[in-house]
């Protein structure tokens, strides 16, 4: 009789919590990609796993999570947590031996105020105005619910199979992007200008949807792009929000595809 050799299934690490989402719906995504397998692990537990050690036998690490914010915090909520010098340095360890990171979403807010962290995933939502080592920046902005086309703007392996555009209804950021550092995969028609968003600042604050007194330049349109970080193949997908992105086909194509590119 002929061997028949399965192949292994791609082993994913993915770091939720920080931010509410439906379990369920987004774990169903990953029970639909065929020979990957997902590792949900929440925050702070998953900041212990990241590093070469103990993600031996993970081959990509997936970041749906939001970590170094406090919500409760009495004054000035969110209250800025410094990650510790361990992850710090096993973070950039992974990086180093070339682990494939897919970040995903909320996971451009984490970690406020590791400006590394940020330079590899190639920009920062800001949920407090303030200074950063590329200069002050306003709070960024958010819109949930918005239908918008997303154009595919790049022939690469991430957006195989695509078609040339689909639509979407998910949240999007008015946020700091770093677009000469990273190859553009794919871009949004929505206005990213302040009078289409809502003051992040200001909704910690209890005014969830106000833009009074807020004032932040016309942002970029790029929602997807792909980036080498030291020595790891990197991508961030801004699209991600809940259920209508999770079960939208071309979505899961995109992160399946991140995956495997990655990988």
């Amino acid at each position: 009789m002929p061997i028949i050799h399965h192949r292994s299934p791609l082993n994913c690490l993915v770091a939720v919590r920080g931010h509410p989402f439906d379990r369920t719906a987004f774990d169903a995504m990953f029970q639909g990609m065929e020979g990957i397998s997902a590792t949900m692990v929440d925050q702070p537990a998953a900041a212990r796993l990241m590093n070469p050690e103990a993600m031996r036998g993970f081959d990509v690490l997936v970041l749906y999570d939001m970590p170094g914010l406090d919500f409760e915090a009495p004054d000035n909520a969110p209250a800025y947590i410094e990650p510790d010098e361990a992850l710090k340095s096993g973070f950039r360890a992974l990086l180093e031996q070339g682990t494939g990171v897919v970040a995903l979403h909320h996971a451009l807010a984490g970690w406020p105020t590791w400006s590394d962290y940020h330079e590899w995933l190639g920009g920062q939502f800001h949920y407090r105005p303030g200074p950063t080592p590329r200069g002050p920046v306003p709070d960024s902005g958010y819109c949930h619910d918005v239908h918008h086309t997303v154009q595919v703007i790049a022939d690469h392996p991430i957006t195989a199979g695509l078609p040339a555009s689909f639509t979407l209804t998910d949240e999007l950021y008015l946020a700091q992007v770093y677009g000469n550092d990273v190859t553009p995969l794919l871009a949004s028609s929505a206005s990213f200008t302040r009078d289409h968003f809502w003051s992040a600042d200001r909704a910690v604050r209890g005014e969830m949807f106000s833009r009074e007194g807020w004032d932040h330049a016309p942002g970029s349109n790029l929602i997807g792009w792909a980036r080498q970080a030291i020595n790891s193949r990197l991508v961030y997908l801004q699209p991600g929000d809940g259920p209508s992105a999770y079960d939208s086909a071309e979505y899961r194509r995109l992160v399946e595809n991140a995956i495997r590119w990655v990988a």
